[in-house]
């Protein structure tokens, strides 16, 4: 048998010269890119992603519409949604004809995706509801139909069918290109217009945005994942699930969280490339750690019901958050969507590692437009066009790129590729090939030869957060065993280790939760507050 560093050689080198073979990449001329005339940082933003991207010039288009993130219904029709058609008519973009029902959609239309810039407003607030008669009982919600009558909706999904007329403007639409295993260039749908947004807290973020996914696709996306499955639903818990389980088979190094509570305060998270999880009103764990930063080319999103309630603040909701971190695109809802319309993430996850575009897997995984789905980033961007070989090699990224090739070869027998990989971290001293193979073990249901690896990881490790990572893994072995007081001492005894730095507050995150502090004791100077009414009431 060849040594493993040899075998993993030979693979790379021979993927280095195979192209995947993904879906047809989405033309810059079949993209029309939308931009506020108010404003004009957003037009400059607008000519950097033609220029970056090659889209037509032709294919900008300006309207003047409010500077303000929210906007009326009818403001939306008077300042957006009308003078797009007639932009669509007189460009002869689209054709369009009436349905028997007389509806109004495109039949033919050269635009397949839109880009919306900074400054075009992003939420579409409900209409007015008539006030009720006096004593009239409120009406209660139809739980068979709960979205009746909610016309509210991002701006965004509600382009995404913009050509079609004549339809209510409460509810939802179907999206046929739901679940599709079709690039949008192949697909038969002139409705639909797949719509993607850049837009961020900053200006240069946004541009940050744009140049992070061209120049990660020449190299593909490269590090690790983390999932976090606060087990609030079974629906969102199952399509996490549905992450883990795709990223191991892949070779993706998947670190996974299944405590009801979400990941502490500055747990160390390095080398995030994808991150996934769940629900936190406002951003929280890893990302309140002031040195955290993703991997250039990042896709990460926290599944919330109003994780894109507004896109102005680093420090508030998710989607502007992760994209201050350094995340390249994100996916949130701007009002509350109901879990069953929302992205599936599992679908998400798999579109991307098949090579489809990140625009394309958002819109395949949403089961409706007109409603309150924004994906931002780059819709062109493919993190994964390199997942099978070629793109520049960077040094950084040679121990994921051996974890996929592993992937490869041993498709079909992981018991080999296990012991592969293990004789690799061995001979590499690599403490990230050590700790995914203890996280595939871990996900075989092998839990103590997977604390040995952990362990060897953290001994190959130089970087305290990673070290510290290690240790967590090892925890939170005790942690799922119900092993409290081992748990408690491994937390005790890091901080001890690790003293007073930023990922610390993470093992105290855990300790308040598995042995919380107990509360201050009275003061005896200070007289509690008397409730005169209930004093009255007692006293009678």
């Amino acid at each position: 048998m060849l040594p493993a560093m040899r075998i993993f050689a030979l693979i790379l080198l021979l993927l280095t010269g195979v192209p995947w073979v993904s879906s047809a990449a989405i033309s810059p001329e079949s993209v029309a890119v939308l931009y506020n005339r108010a404003a004009p940082e957003s037009r400059k933003l607008a000519e950097v992603y033609r220029d970056v991207r090659g889209i037509p010039a032709e294919n900008l288009i300006g309207l003047d519409m409010p500077a303000a993130a929210d906007i009326s219904r009818e403001d939306f029709e008077k300042w957006i949604l009308k003078p797009l058609r007639w932009e669509f008519e007189d460009r002869r973009w689209w054709k369009r004809q009436k349905d028997a029902g007389g509806v109004t959609l495109p039949t033919v239309n050269r635009i397949r995706v839109l880009v919306t810039m900074r400054g075009v407003p992003l939420r579409i607030q409900p209409l007015p509801k008539p006030a009720p008669k006096p004593g009239a009982p409120p009406v209660p919600p139809n739980p068979q139909n709960p979205v009746a009558g909610h016309d509210e909706a991002s701006v965004d999904s509600e382009l995404a069918m913009f050509g079609v007329e004549g339809v209510p403007v409460d509810g939802v639409l179907q999206n046929k290109f739901y679940q599709s295993e079709k690039s949008i260039a192949d697909a038969n749908l002139p409705f639909l217009v797949l719509t993607a947004r850049i837009d961020a807290p900053t200006h240069a973020t946004c541009e940050r945005m744009i140049r992070d996914a061209v120049e990660v696709e020449k190299t593909g996306l490269w590090g690790r994942a983390y999932v976090d499955i606060a087990n609030k639903f079974p629906q969102g818990d199952q399509w996490l699930e549905s992450v883990v389980k795709a990223g191991g088979q892949a070779g993706i190094p998947t670190v996974v969280d299944r405590f009801n509570d979400t990941l502490p305060k500055n747990y160390p998270m390095t080398d995030a490339a994808l991150y996934y999880g769940w629900y936190d009103w406002n951003v929280s764990g890893p990302f309140l750690n002031n040195r955290f930063q993703f991997r250039k080319g990042a896709v990460a999103m926290h599944l919330h019901s109003f994780s894109a309630e507004q896109l102005s603040s680093g420090a508030k909701n998710w989607s502007g958050a992760l994209l201050e971190k350094g995340a390249a695109a994100t996916i949130g809802n701007v009002y509350e969507p109901y879990l069953h319309l929302t992205h599936d993430f599992g679908i998400l996850h798999q579109r991307l590692l098949a090579g489809y575009s990140f625009g394309e897997a958002c819109w395949m995984a949403m089961p409706v437009t007109s409603w309150q789905g924004v994906v931002l980033g780059d819709p062109l961007y493919r993190p994964f066009r390199h997942f099978d070989g070629g793109g520049m090699k960077q040094d950084g990224d040679i121990e994921y790129r051996a974890l996929r090739a592993a992937a490869i070869e041993w498709k079909t027998d992981p018991r080999e590729r296990g012991k592969q990989l293990e004789k690799a971290a061995e001979r590499m001293k690599s403490g990230v090939l050590a700790e995914s193979v203890g996280l595939d073990l871990l996900q075989q249901g092998d839990p103590g030869v997977a604390a040995q690896w952990f362990r060897t990881a953290k001994a190959y490790y130089a970087k305290t957060e990673d070290k510290l990572r290690g240790d967590f893994n090892l925890i939170s072995l005790d942690r799922t065993a119900n092993r409290k007081d081992l748990a408690v001492r491994g937390l005790r005894d890091a901080q001890l280790f690790y003293g007073p730095i930023p990922e610390s507050d993470a093992l105290k995150g855990w300790l308040d939760i598995l042995d919380p502090p107990p509360p201050p004791p009275a003061d005896p100077t200070k007289v509690p507050a008397v409730n005169k009414s209930e004093s009255i009431k007692n006293f009678k």
